[in-house]
């Protein structure tokens, strides 16, 4: 999209880009009709100060400034985002919503975002990850949330939004544009404990965990909604992506 990577070229132009994406996100919230989901534990654990991981796919990413606040979520939040171009943007847009940013993924920088992650968590936050971000493969967890997890301690929690109007864009993660005056959901999972002593083995099973929960809890609603499910990134897509992130100059995941 030569348009886009215009306006991601000028300082400017991102920040406009991000004052509209901000807009539209509160137009979508205060349209629509939209009720919570799934376990209450979350604020059970945010009352008594109690630091956990928010898990979520790449592709729900809009709205969760707005998941976040439908728990009463009043303890900083934090969320993990890669330090390009694409990252600035997401991260300038959820700062309008008082959403914290440590920057970095598990691919590119991932020690620095380790630290800061245990470092919030340690503070007694909360800290958001996208385990298939910044660039897949879609829908496929990676270890970096379940390291995170082990080492500080503190649950898992998938999570996950659907609303019943939206596009699906035809980009890597299939990512989800709710419309305005759309009713729908946020869902949280049960949470997923990560003991100290696992071994690689463990460690793995844990991943599979996580990530089948996420897409099952993600399909469930989109179901109860009668959309179309998005199924996670086939065996040849991140060869694609990488081909795609070559051409584009990019480092690939």
């Amino acid at each position: 999209m030569k348009w886009y990577k215009g306006i991601v070229k000028s300082a400017q132009a991102r920040a406009t880009l991000c004052h509209l994406a901000a807009f539209y996100i509160r137009l979508v919230r205060h349209t629509g009709k939209w009720q919570q989901k799934g376990t209450d534990l979350p604020r059970q654990m945010m009352a008594e100060g109690k630091p956990f991981i928010v898990a979520f796919w790449h592709q729900r990413l809009l709205m969760m400034p707005y998941t976040w606040q439908a728990v009463g979520g009043d303890a900083p939040f934090n969320m993990l985002i890669s330090a390009h171009r694409d990252g600035e943007i997401i991260s300038r847009t959820i700062g309008h919503f008082g959403v914290h940013t440590i920057a970095g993924s598990s691919s590119n920088g991932g020690a620095n975002a380790l630290r800061g992650i245990l470092k919030s968590l340690k503070a007694g936050e909360v800290v958001g990850m996208t385990p298939d971000g910044p660039r897949g493969p879609r829908m496929h967890a990676s270890g970096g949330v379940i390291s995170a997890a082990r080492i500080s301690g503190v649950p898992i929690f998938p999570l996950t939004y659907s609303a019943s109007r939206r596009r699906v864009m035809r980009s890597w993660d299939r990512f989800v544009l709710p419309f305005p005056f759309s009713r729908g959901v946020f869902a949280w999972g049960e949470p997923i404990y990560v003991p100290k002593d696992l071994d690689n083995d463990g460690m793995e099973a844990k991943r599979l965990e996580l990530e089948t929960s996420m897409v099952a809890l993600t399909q469930k609603h989109d179901r109860e909604f009668g959309l179309d499910v998005i199924e996670p990134a086939g065996p040849d897509e991140p060869v694609k992506q990488k081909r795609a992130a070559r051409e584009a100059g990019e480092t690939p995941r």
